[in-house]
């Protein structure tokens, strides 16, 4: 089994507000992968005392542990669980009704010698590759499926489109939302290997269009994960006009984890 993980954030001044991780048992018959993409809030209006990177600390760690030791829970169940425990640790001095509590995108996925379960909760993305090397995407495209507009400010989309019906959904402080997370399982005779990106990564395709999800596996597989940060990077740093980045932040956390079962 081969797991490679690689995260970078998209200003040095600036902490990352990624989180992933990955592990197997020591028998390595199974294994977990969690990967967040924390949300930035605009000036740190947010209601909490907690940094963003707090928090997807937080429940990220919760997420690993309970995968991995409760799997008589369902990973909707896990992600539930974890989202009121992290709540339940700032519940006393944040706002947690606030729309811009701390909060974050979900990749989830679990496998053992029967099976590979997976979890998706806003714009991350996790892909499956089969032993014939036909990759699958999982992909919860809500943002993708808004109005044109809605998301042209922060105050709009917090208005209008953030968890809130009709818009999209990241894990906050309400353990309901993981009713929203695209969810699944596979056999595991029929997954060779996975992968989890955030948006900052996952721009090599969705933004730059270099190449389609298949090419980005092989590219994963061929030179890392830090490998197809590094091709980003270059990609942002070349659009200087704006063609592909458009209003949106040159550099980005971004997140690639490999796993070949």
């Amino acid at each position: 089994m081969r797991i490679e993980v690689a995260t970078e954030p998209g200003r040095p001044e600036h902490p990352n507000e990624d989180w992933a991780s990955a592990s197997v048992p020591a028998s390595g018959l199974g294994g977990v992968l969690v990967v967040l993409d924390g949300v930035t809030p605009p000036q740190g209006d947010d209601g909490c005392v907690h940094s963003v990177p707090w928090f997807t600390t937080r429940l990220g760690g919760t997420l690993a542990e309970l995968s991995a030791s409760r799997r008589d829970l369902t990973l909707a169940e896990v992600l539930a669980l974890s989202i009121r425990h992290t709540a339940d640790a700032h519940r006393s001095t944040c706002d947690l009704s606030h729309v811009r509590t701390p909060q974050a995108t979900v990749v989830l996925a679990r496998w053992d010698a029967s099976r590979v379960e997976h979890l998706v909760l806003s714009d991350s993305v996790l892909l499956l590759q089969a032993p014939d090397g036909t990759v699958r995407p999982v992909l919860d495209d809500r943002l993708d499926r808004l109005p044109p507009g809605t998301l042209a400010t922060e105050a709009i989309a917090d208005a209008r489109a953030r968890n809130k019906e009709g818009g999209f959904f990241t894990a906050a402080a309400d353990p309901r939302v993981v009713s929203r997370a695209v969810t699944g399982e596979s056999p595991r005779s029929r997954v060779r290997a996975l992968a989890a990106l955030t948006d900052g990564a996952s721009r090599w395709t969705q933004m730059f269009e270099e190449g389609d999800w298949s090419a980005a596996f092989a590219l994963l597989r061929e030179e890392g994960p830090q490998g197809l940060i590094d091709r980003v990077r270059e990609l942002e740093r070349a659009d200087t006009g704006r063609v592909f980045l458009r209003r949106g932040k040159q550099h980005d956390d971004a997140t690639a984890v490999l796993a070949e079962l």
